[in-house]
């Protein structure tokens, strides 16, 4: 049993913590209220008690509304799935029901992840009406701070770095595939190694300088010519059908560009790593039924995703 100390709940109205939760989820008090169905001035009222309560300022304005302390954070994580708990013991619903439920889930990945990933995450939520997904980008490097403020429910990388209070689960294997325009191109497939070093290239790259392409050409004595770079995988896709030029892309997202803009996708002509995409999500939600539903949605997204190899 746990002890419960009268006292301290007294000082604590739960609705505060209903409040907090929507400020945490609308980054707006206006929008909170209106979640809510609170006056403006309650909302207002309920975070100055907020503020008194846990002696923090909780949020603090931006132009586009709030933005949460990093107290506010480290409630976040402890206090969501609290409620969720006691949502599930007052109504008898220890579960979640994503045709009934109104919510906004927040998922980090990479342009290359998304185009993979949301087409069959829409498809799977299309008939839930109160279901809404949001995309953030995201990379390895960067997803597991993103959790950590709150700004994601669940991030999508290849090897995503993280610490001990985070959860990962892997999801496929994949690798790297070679892309161009066959009516700008004329050139025979499999490509030779000659042929790949003999017309310009693309670079997809987060500091436009070199990628993965470059590191293993230059440890063979060869490099290719670069005419231009990109951060994002599907401007580069993109480039490719008026551009008479090579791209290397993760395998995942170059299938999918070469069946929407027509173009010819091939193994690269040199020896490139395979590697494993993962989910990854704080530890304090790892019971929380919505997000377990959120978790096994990414999980079915993956199955059987054109090109790639299931784990």
């Amino acid at each position: 049993m746990i002890d419960i100390y009268e006292t301290e709940f007294r000082k604590a109205d739960l609705n505060l913590l209903v409040v907090f939760a929507a400020l945490m989820r609308e980054r707006s008090v206006t929008r909170a209220a209106t979640a809510l169905h609170l006056s403006q001035g309650a909302a207002s009222a309920a975070l100055g008690r907020l503020r008194r309560l846990f002696d923090d300022p909780l949020f603090t304005r931006t132009r586009g509304g709030i933005e949460p302390t990093p107290r506010a954070i480290e409630l976040a994580r402890r206090i969501e799935p609290a409620l969720g708990l006691i949502h599930g013991a007052v109504t008898d619903q220890d579960h979640f029901d994503a045709a009934t439920a109104q919510r906004t889930f927040t998922l980090g990945m990479s342009d290359d992840l998304e185009a993979a990933l949301l087409p069959r995450l829409l498809t799977a939520t299309a008939e839930l009406p109160g279901v809404r997904l949001a995309v953030r980008q995201a990379n390895r490097n960067t997803v597991a701070g993103m959790i950590d403020r709150g700004e994601i429910d669940l991030g999508v990388a290849a090897a995503p770095a993280h610490g001990a209070e985070h959860r990962s689960r892997d999801l496929f294997a994949s690798g790297y595939t070679c892309l161009f325009n066959p009516h700008l191109l004329q050139l025979e497939t499999p490509l030779t190694l000659d042929a790949y070093l003999a017309h310009p290239h693309l670079l997809i790259s987060y500091d436009g300088r070199r990628g993965i392409v470059d590191d293993l050409l230059e440890a063979r004595g060869l490099d290719r010519r670069v005419i231009a770079s990109t951060t994002h995988f599907a401007g580069a896709a993109l480039q490719l059908a008026m551009l008479p030029a090579l791209a290397t892309l993760p395998t995942h997202a170059a299938t999918i560009y070469a069946d929407l803009l027509g173009l010819t996708a091939t193994p690269p002509p040199l020896p490139m790593p395979k590697y494993t995409v993962s989910s990854i999500w704080h530890g304090t939600v790892t019971n929380d039924p919505a997000h377990v539903w959120l978790r096994h949605l990414v999980e079915e997204a993956t199955r059987s995703a054109g090109g790639n190899q299931q784990l």
